[in-house]
């Protein structure tokens, strides 16, 4: 008799009302951190209201076409795996430097379409470098991802960076009972609604906010219900050096991120990162960013929040994703329903926030339990990039006295704790000892520093 190939989880496509919670489970996580980006550089520029909303759904519209590209993929871009892209905060500081120093938005879509084609034509060569990434290094990362992550879950906890009442007991009791719940429905309820327990926390929690006065639904009334993205809607773009070469520092970064990202969500799926397919994922990066700078938004990258979603309801099918993609598109277009999801509070995401953000820290150390730590330095490359990483998270202004390029790199936790974690890998693990013979490696696969045993670790796992 004939059999049939098993489906990969990842290639698995649930029924259509699970693909929509999902979904939409995975758009509450990064809503926020998705219209920061337009939030902050708009701000600054001082843009006009109808500008700033123009923005935002510009972004929301290209976050959810660069995710379906990512997921679905493509002939040689799109990783195909459940990844969520959103615009990268690396690029925030560069962004707003060139937009108020004269160029104005023209110049800063100018250097984003650059660096888009920048990160096209990398990304083959960042695909090689995959046998750098050894257990040691992508446990590493994917822990200073979940720690970076956690501030952020904080902000929201205490009611929004900037908010009047900050800190408020009332903000952190919200965020601590969608926090119970979502515990509670992971814990008691049956399979299907556990998996969609920050959905059902983030729901409970929302109409609990509405009665005590936490929501304002003022600008659902003021949104139009159509609106379309345009190309070039604030003028051709223009290219200057200065601007360029700064956004090419981004896209190095980004790529950085994106790659520890993407080998993060391939430990949590089973389905490791290989070069093609990291290649393939870096590719979809360039070509959304490149779209970014036409379509009036910024560069893209994989999204870390929607990591730990991933890792925490344990539903790995790439299509749960692309249907959070096309719910993205819908509030694109649709700039009333992006303005009901925006009206969610800060507190009622923060309580979702500290257990997925959390997930991708233990995520992390689970990786590394895979890692020998027995007569070697494992410990110290360890040690120094998870403290390199979390510099700059707890210390922010620890380098605003350094050049721009340099705090573009550094003031990112999660490219500078990777960056370390690489570079001390190859120092103790691969650079020849005094003696001139290589680095003592232990045996086994489970060794942080041994390319071989790595591959060989790969192949058994497939």
């Amino acid at each position: 008799m004939a059999t049939t190939t098993p489906v990969h989880p990842v290639d698995e496509v649930p029924p259509v009302r699970q693909l929509a919670a999902f979904g939409l489970q995975h758009v509450l996580a990064m809503y926020a951190g998705a219209v920061a980006v337009p939030l902050i550089v708009g701000g600054a520029m001082k843009l006009s209201p109808a500008d700033m909303a123009y923005l935002i759904t510009a972004d929301l519209l290209v976050c959810g076409i660069a995710t379906l590209i990512q997921c679905v993929g493509f002939w040689r871009f799109g990783v195909r795996l459940p990844i969520m892209q959103g615009c990268t905060f690396a690029a925030v500081s560069p962004m707003v430097l060139i937009g108020t120093t004269g160029g104005g938005l023209p110049a800063i879509y100018g250097s984003v379409i650059v660096a888009g084609l920048a990160i096209v034509l990398l990304a083959p060569v960042f695909g090689r470098l995959l046998r750098f990434f050894p257990p040691l290094v992508t446990g590493t990362v994917i822990l200073i991802i979940g720690v970076s992550l956690l501030p952020v879950a904080g902000n929201w906890a205490a009611g929004g960076a900037g908010a009047a009442d900050f800190g408020e007991p009332k903000n952190l009791a919200l965020a601590g009972f969608v926090l119970a719940v979502v515990l509670g429905v992971q814990r008691f309820a049956p399979a299907f609604l556990s998996r969609i327990a920050v959905l059902i926390g983030i729901a409970v929690g929302l109409a609990v906010a509405v009665p005590f006065g936490f929501t304002d639904f003022g600008g659902v009334g003021d949104s139009d219900w159509v609106g379309i993205s345009t190309p070039f809607h604030f003028g051709a773009p223009s290219f200057h050096a200065s601007a360029i070469i700064s956004m090419l520092v981004v896209a190095l970064v980004t790529m950085t991120e994106t790659t520890g990202d993407l080998i993060a969500v391939g430990e949590m799926t089973d389905r490791k990162i290989e070069p093609r397919s990291l290649a393939d994922g870096l590719r979809a990066d360039g070509l959304s960013t490149v779209l970014g700078g036409l379509f009036n938004t910024f560069p893209y990258t994989a999204y870390a929040q929607n990591v730990g979603l991933v890792g925490m309801t344990r539903v790995r099918s790439r299509w749960v994703v692309a249907a959070a993609g096309g719910i993205l598109v819908l509030l694109g277009l649709l700039p009333k329903l992006g303005a009901v999801v925006a009206a969610i509070p800060a507190p009622v995401l923060g309580g979702a926030g500290l257990v997925m953000f959390g997930t991708v820290a233990a995520s992390g150390l689970r990786t590394l339990a895979q890692v020998d730590f027995k007569d070697n330095h494992n410990l110290t490359v360890v040690a120094v990039s998870v403290a390199i990483g979390v510099l700059p998270v707890g210390v922010p202004t620890v380098y605003e006295k350094f050049p721009d390029w340099f705090q573009t790199v550094m003031n990112s936790g999660i490219s500078a704790g990777c960056l370390t974690a690489i570079v001390l890998n190859l120092l103790f693990n691969h650079l020849p000892t005094k003696g001139g013979s290589a680095a003592p490696e232990p045996a086994g696969p489970t060794d942080g520093g041994s390319d071989e045993a790595v591959e060989k670790s790969r192949e058994e796992v497939v």
